[in-house]
């Protein structure tokens, strides 16, 4: 939701997811108490043993667009297991990897990439992946307009000298190496062949679609493309399953029946014993996934900046990490450590004696009329709920009233994108291991918001905005100076966003899964192909 994203979320996720792009579901203690840990099957409810089959319980659904050019939510847990780009990002190494392209380099200050295409590739359609395909498919992407396409923005031209080689000739520098491993909108695709129903699939991906229930508890399942370039060996997951779950002691529940293999989030509680718990793993990785808390800053009390100030000092921040047992830990900023642009002096801090002076500034606060303020986060998410429980209960000694409503992502955000609430809650992360994410899709001004849901309108910001591709791939250190004075302008002057934290991702596997690795910058995605029983 996005999770968001993109969430999630994502996202990441994010959200989640992601989302990736981006978050949960409803709330409900699953019946039948807590069932002993027994050995993992890996078989979808219902159905027959199948030792080939991997289960993934979401917490949401995981649908909401099939079409590759434009998906930029929650399906990035699916879409990366159907589609690939020309790279991936490796998070051990901190660099892209090839994956549709086998090697690539920069010439011309970073204006010129020519990238050199695996041999061999077919779509799942039965069409051969060539330069040409390459080329059409990037340039749909483009004209859709939809989704993560601004990745490609910095595109001028693209050549296909032969059908093994694809040449990007560029506006300005950028990181095409990383832009080509982006989570969203980097998929190369049969054109000829994208069904934006979900029927068949256009990828070169190991899996395609099996099955699809929209609103369905088991919603969708992957099977194994037979014709895939990296070939299968015996010990592979042939088929993936996404049961979705959304009460997260049920998904435990079902983790330690081995109804299900992965979990990709628990409660601190449970997570703590699921370290301890014969038949199950954990994993625990640092996000590029951050909550975000937008104000609306067009509309509505919170037009006015005293009033968004005093709800930024308002978060308890230090209570709300000491609750997340874990889970997440103290924003600086906007950017998450590990990416160009973190800053590490901009941790917000809780101070309820200026919120008051700032509200009563504004005529509100104890000795002025009630402030009633709508506020909207994911159902089902414990750490947004926790903010919410927190935040509410500050507020209320302010004499302000916080009317909270959790909503599954795609109903929140269609209501945000009519500007239908106060604040919004929800995860970001970014499409590609880049801070820009944030600024471009969340903060520069839209008038048709997708995720620009605090809604700011600042021409300054915008322009900030625009130069940071250019100076990353040129001068880093300018770069750094620019995300600083765009953190400040928004965080600080507009006061358009608090980030009370930074996700930390653990999820709970069962222990027959070999070859799990979190990959931050693809938000609550499992690769499958990389697993093996």
């Amino acid at each position: 939701m996005r999770w968001h994203k993109r969430l999630f979320v994502a996202g990441v996720a994010g959200v989640l997811a992601l989302t990736a792009s981006a978050c949960a579901g409803g709330q409900v203690r699953g019946a039948g108490g807590t069932p002993q840990p027994r050995a993992s099957t890996g078989a979808p409810a219902g159905g027959q043993v199948n030792d080939k089959t991997f289960v993934y319980a979401p917490t949401h659904d995981v649908v909401t667009d099939w079409d590759p050019a434009t998906s930029y939510s929650n399906e990035i847990i699916a879409l990366s297991n159907i589609y690939e780009g020309l790279t991936r990002y490796d998070s051990q190494t901190k660099q892209a990897r090839p994956l549709l392209a086998t090697s690539w380099e920069s010439s011309d200050g970073g204006k010129k990439w020519t990238f050199t295409l695996r041999q061999g590739v077919k779509f799942h359609s039965g069409a051969t992946m060539d330069s040409a395909s390459v080329k059409k498919a990037i340039e749909r992407t483009i004209d859709k307009k939809g989704g993560a396409a601004y990745i490609w923005d910095p595109v001028k031209k693209i050549e296909t000298p032969d059908p093994g080689t694809v040449v990007f000739d560029l506006e300005y520098p950028a990181p095409l190496d990383l832009v080509a491993a982006s989570g969203y909108a980097a998929w190369i695709y049969d054109v000829d062949a994208v069904d934006a129903d979900g029927e068949k699939t256009a990828g070169t991906g190991p899996y395609t679609v099996d099955s699809w229930q929209k609103g369905k508890e088991n919603e969708l399942t992957l099977k194994a493309f037979d014709d895939y370039w990296g070939g299968w060996r015996p010990e592979q997951y042939k088929k993936v399953t996404f049961r979705v779950t959304p009460e997260v002691t049920t998904a435990w529940q079902l983790l330690q029946r081995g109804e299900v293999n992965f979990v990709d989030r628990l409660n601190p509680q449970l997570f703590d014993q699921a370290r301890d718990t014969q038949g199950v793993q954990v994993s625990e990785t640092e996000s590029f996934q951050n909550l975000l808390v937008l104000f609306n800053t067009a509309e509505g009390p919170l037009k006015d900046v005293r009033i968004r100030q005093a709800l930024q000092l308002a978060i308890d921040y230090d209570g709300l990490v000491a609750a997340l047992e874990g889970s997440g830990h103290r924003a600086s900023g906007l950017v998450p450590p590990g990416l160009l642009g973190h800053a590490e002096n901009m941790q917000p801090k809780q101070d309820l004696a200026r919120a008051q002076q700032l509200l009563a500034e504004a005529g509100y606060g104890p000795d002025n009329p009630e402030l009633k303020l709508s506020l909207t986060y994911g159902n089902g998410d414990d750490d947004q709920k926790l903010l919410v429980t927190l935040l509410s209960s500050a507020l209320k000694n302010l004499n302000v009233t916080l009317q909270a409503k959790p909503m599954n992502w795609s109903a929140q955000w269609d209501l945000g994108k009519k500007r239908g609430q106060d604040i919004f809650v929800m995860y970001w992360y970014p499409d590609y291991p880049d801070a820009y994410s944030w600024f471009l899709n969340v903060f520069r001004s839209n008038d048709k918001p997708q995720f620009n849901l605090s809604y700011l309108k600042n021409e300054e910001v915008d322009g900030l905005i625009d130069k940071l591709p250019e100076l990353t791939a040129t001068d880093k250190e300018a770069a750094m100076d620019a995300y600083e004075e765009l953190q400040r302008k928004i965080l600080q002057e507009e006061a358009a966003v608090a980030v009370p934290y930074v996700q930390t991702y653990q999820r709970a596997l069962t222990s027959d899964v070999q070859g799990y690795v979190d990959n931050p910058a693809y938000p609550n995605v499992v690769f499958f192909y990389d697993l093996k029983r």
